[in-house]
């Protein structure tokens, strides 16, 4: 992979990341502008989008997590109704920081929660380079 190839898919991971964090921002514009610049690197591109995404927001997850534990507010009843499989959402601008953080408060199952972050992660940027092409 050439350097520039290996700029943009860091710069990706980055954005990704901290897209996914409690930070304000998105990680589209940068996926859509690798894909612009580099369609072959489509595959790499969503691989590594989806793995910084769920990163963010399994940091996000931990914060939640760290809160300490009280009785379930209102506002989480949904989480607590669904669990883990509700992070399939967790892509959705502001809603899906939200989950991210309710699923650590409630202590849902690590594992479930980046399984089902990965999955609703992935398939979002799958659909922004499908719909690149």
């Amino acid at each position: 992979m050439l350097t520039g190839e290996l700029a943009a898919l860091g710069s990706l991971a980055l954005s990704a990341f901290l897209a996914a964090t409690v930070l304000p921002g998105g990680s589209e514009a940068v996926f859509a502008g690798v894909l612009a610049l580099h369609p072959e690197l489509a595959p790499a591109a969503v691989l590594t989008a989806t793995v910084a995404n769920t990163a963010g927001g399994m940091s996000t997850y931990l914060l939640g997590r760290l809160l300490p534990r009280k009785e379930t507010p209102p506002r989480l009843a949904m989480v607590a109704r669904w669990g883990s499989v509700t992070l399939l959402l967790s892509w959705v601008p502001l809603l899906g920081d939200a989950l991210c953080a309710a699923a650590g408060v409630l202590r849902l199952n690590w594992l479930a929660c980046l399984l089902w972050m990965g999955a609703g992660k992935g398939l979002r940027y799958l659909a922004i380079a499908w719909a690149m092409q």
